[in-house]
């Protein structure tokens, strides 16, 4: 194909041309992909000078936005459901197998260890909940030994990452016993804002979308010969579920919260307090989609 002389239309065949030899497969069907869809977008809406100047202007201020403790470009992509999609697309589940969710930008890799039953709370107030849990394969046989990673944010929406100078809070990784069991004691979470401070807070703001998420625990489940399953729970009630912001409530994941009284498990709670109790099934690591 000659290479001058393009215009509007001939512009794209020329580009994907230039990418005929690209050695890995997959590595050209993503690249022509997003070449010939980029440049429907820019014909499709005619997009001008300014507004492409202020798109990259846009993406260069959410790179710089970025830290060791923020990712503002998973934020993006969660606000525009990209997240959910790829969530979705990747994790068709069979009967008997929790749904999952996006990860969302706070999770901590090795996070502290805890028998069953700890407080994880560490001084955080708020009502108090317990939470317990069976981790099984789809046919409800236990698993034993699998690892459970629980996070969530404090009652203001902060998580720990958050807090310059503070230690591990409202997370833990804990170990399913020989019935497949797990249990600790935290607080009831609260829904909260994403961090709405930067680029993707403003284009919320323009869009007149608000930043909330409805109340959630995070949980990231690990086991031999079976998927990792990266889910939330939310919870029943909230005034966000219908409008989250990053579009990750799927009605199976929606639990109700118990409220209690009298006698709690291992320890005195003045008062009421909550429970949850949860099943969550793991996909077989050789199953297919």
């Amino acid at each position: 194909m000659a290479t001058r002389d393009f215009d509007e239309l001939s512009i794209t065949s020329a580009v994907i041309e230039r990418f005929s030899d690209v050695p890995d497969p997959r590595l050209k069907t993503l690249l022509v992909s997003l070449v010939r869809h980029v440049h429907d977008f820019v014909r499709e809406v005619e997009l001008t000078e300014a507004e492409w100047f202020a798109a990259i202007d846009f993406l260069t201020r959410t790179g710089q936005a970025c830290s060791d403790t923020r990712q503002e470009f998973i934020l993006l992509s969660d606000t525009l459901g990209v997240s959910m999609l790829v969530d979705a697309i990747n994790h068709r589940q069979p009967v008997g197998v929790t749904e999952t969710t996006v990860l969302g930008p706070f999770y901590v890799a090795n996070p502290p260890v805890q028998p069953n039953g700890a407080d994880i709370a560490t001084g955080n107030e708020g009502p108090p909940l317990y939470v317990a849990g069976t981790v099984t394969a789809p046919d409800g046989k236990p698993l034993a030994g699998a690892t459970v990673d629980v996070w969530h944010s404090d009652e203001d929406g902060l998580y720990d990452v958050q807090k310059p100078g503070a230690k591990a809070q409202l997370r833990a990784r804990f170990t399913t016993d020989a019935q497949g069991r797990f249990a600790f004691w935290t607080i009831v979470p609260c829904f909260y804002p994403v961090p709405h401070d930067g680029p993707v807070g403003a284009m919320l703001k323009a869009s007149r979308r608000h930043p909330y998420r409805p109340a959630h625990l995070h949980f990231m489940i690990a086991h031999p010969g079976f998927e990792t399953l990266v889910t939330h729970l939310f919870m029943e009630g909230d005034p966000y579920l219908d409008s989250d912001a990053v579009f990750g409530v799927k009605q199976s994941l929606i639990v109700r919260l118990t409220e209690e009284s009298g006698p709690a498990p291992g320890r005195q709670v003045e008062g009421t307090w909550h429970s949850l109790d949860h099943r969550f099934g793991l996909k077989p690591a050789a199953s297919v989609p």
